[in-house]
């Protein structure tokens, strides 16, 4: 819809990532601080357990089933993880205090295994090309790399293994399922620092959902992405692999641009507008609450087409770095 002159063509020719911009510290603008109101006060006696599970968000098509959709957080489960990540922090802090260990990342290379699930050997039946998924790498590279036009992050991604899986049994894969579980604690490979993602079809016309980063590394940790939704898919409007960017955005502790509606913290980031409400398709001008700014339609972490979707913020840059070195840096 001309909002992201030639992405389309730099992706289908599978162009690697850039050199990153700007190396980016903890200290950069746009994070909601970890001494917040959602924080405990330096000193505190804390309490440390982690949230509960609940660290589950979603892409979802617009008419899909919203009742099905993962676990879209409330405001009190916003300000237990925004807590939570001000803990992690300080035990960080502490620990590389005591232990005389390397500064913060900076620059960050994730590798990446990525599994996919089929019911059969069949293109139907979930047995996509390694193309699809090389592009993908592609996709994830320039998006947050900053070459689609949005902030460079600290990011990039390099795929390690494809391993393919024929079930049944799990094929659809059904969100919050026990098969899904079984699939996880047997699948999953890597430590906190190594993305896993789950390809196939999915239940209850999800797009993907995704875990957020946590102290104590789970088997559910990683990504679920529908398979048709990479490059060169069938998932009409959604097909551009940026389902993919919007999952691994919540893995890297991003909640949705509308997290919250127009009041609130919102989404913890400073610079992406309040909006009330999911977009769909490209609503441009779209302007749902009363603070300065346009609607985010733009952003990655909103619901709109993959055409119209090609920026993270520096303050999402900042907040996703400093997640990283709280909760998944060695």
């Amino acid at each position: 819809m001309g909002l992201r002159p030639n992405l389309l063509t730099r992706r289908a020719a599978g162009v690697a990532s850039t050199t990153l911009a700007l190396l980016l510290s903890t200290a950069a603008v746009g994070v909601v601080p970890a001494a917040s109101a959602f924080s405990a006060a330096p000193g505190a006696d804390v309490h440390c357990d982690e949230p509960a599970d609940v660290h589950l968000d979603a892409r979802i098509k617009k008419g899909a089933i919203a009742d099905h959709e993962p676990n879209e957080l409330t405001t009190a489960q916003v300000r237990e993880r925004e807590a939570d990540l001000a803990v992690a922090l300080r035990e960080r802090a502490s620990f590389r205090a005591g232990a005389q260990a390397a500064t913060p990342l900076a620059s960050v290379s994730i590798p990446v295994v990525v599994h996919v699930i089929q019911r059969d050997g069949t293109r139907a039946g979930g047995n996509i090309p390694d193309s699809m998924i090389t592009s993908q790498i592609n996709v994830l590279n320039q998006s947050y790399s900053g070459a689609t036009g949005g902030a460079a992050t600290a990011f990039s991604f390099q795929l390690q293994k494809i391993n393919r899986v024929t079930n049944p049994s799990w094929y659809p894969i059904v969100q919050g399922s026990t098969a899904e579980r079984q699939m996880k604690t047997q699948l999953r490979e890597g430590g906190k620092n190594t993305l896993n993602m789950y390809l196939g079809e999915l239940s209850d016309d999800l797009l993907g959902w995704a875990t957020f980063p946590k102290r104590k590394l789970d088997s559910m940790d990683g990504v679920v992405v529908l398979s048709e939704s990479l490059p060169s898919g069938t998932a009409a409007n959604y097909n551009q692999g940026d389902t993919g960017t919007h999952e691994v955005g919540h893995w890297l502790n991003l909640y949705h641009t509308f997290q919250g509606g127009c009041s609130g913290s919102g989404d913890s980031v400073t610079d992406t507008p309040a909006e009330a409400s999911p977009a769909f398709q490209c609503p441009t001008g779209r302007d749902t609450c009363t603070t300065a700014g346009l609607d985010p339609i733009t952003n990655f972490m909103d619901y709109t087409y993959d055409s119209c979707m090609y920026q993270f913020t520096p303050g999402q840059a900042s907040r996703m770095l400093t997640a990283w070195n709280a909760y998944r840096a060695a």
